[in-house]
């Protein structure tokens, strides 16, 4: 038997803040000035939804120790002088917000210090504040299960009764390894393709999601 849904988990980068849009550029620039030339799809499919240590990791790989800590430094700054300039919330997500009721939290790749930075750029903090979970707090980042299961845990909801809003191929096979349902956001940069799968209900619109969430 399939439990209602008592806890939506939301991902932050992509979901709740339109920072992708951001970093995706930001990357392919950084790979072409220090010597790793990468396209927007390579990006996508090696850094988009994993966890900080998990990127650096596949720089350093690439580039060496050196280049990859000199890449993280100007990452980080110029996205932050991004996000500054004019970071948004996703669209139409205030109003998901708006009309879902069941309880919600944010578990997400980032650390801490970004997401108190893009939510609170986009008057999104204080809505998930004491309820947000960072990769850096579990052992494993996505595609693992770990901090799904980690953020469950906090909140005190069984796995199998939690949702997961995602907008990465890595964030939707967390989600599935979890034993949690997944909400594939197609709206921003990740095609449908990459997030379909088994126990996944893929849209297009954030305000289709209290809906989906009151069906599941």
């Amino acid at each position: 038997m399939i439990k209602p849904i008592e806890l939506v988990i939301f991902d932050c980068d992509g979901v709740l803040v339109d920072s992708e849009r951001i970093a995706l550029p930001l990357q392919v620039a950084l790979g072409a000035e220090l010597g790793w030339p990468l396209t927007e799809d390579e990006v996508m499919d090696r850094f988009i939804g994993r966890s900080s240590a998990s990127i650096h990791e596949d720089i350093v790989a690439r580039v060496g120790d050196e280049t990859a800590r000199l890449w993280w430094e100007l990452f980080e700054q110029r996205h932050r002088e991004a996000v500054d300039a004019g970071l948004s919330a996703v669209e139409g997500l205030p109003e998901a917000l708006g009309a879902i009721t069941r309880p919600t939290c944010v578990a997400s790749s980032g650390s801490h210090e970004k997401m108190r930075h893009t939510l609170g750029r986009t008057g999104l903090y204080e809505h998930f504040e004491g309820r947000i979970y960072s990769a850096t707090e579990v052992r494993r980042g996505k595609p693992a299960p770990d901090l799904f299961l980690y953020a469950a845990q906090r909140m005190g909801v069984d796995p199998a009764a939690c949702a997961v809003v995602e907008d990465s191929r890595p964030g939707v096979e967390a989600a599935r390894a979890a034993g949690m349902r997944a909400f594939g956001y197609a709206g921003g940069l990740t095609p449908a393709e990459r997030l379909a799968g088994t126990g996944t209900v893929v849209f297009h619109d954030m305000r289709e999601l209290p809906g989906l969430i009151s069906a599941g």
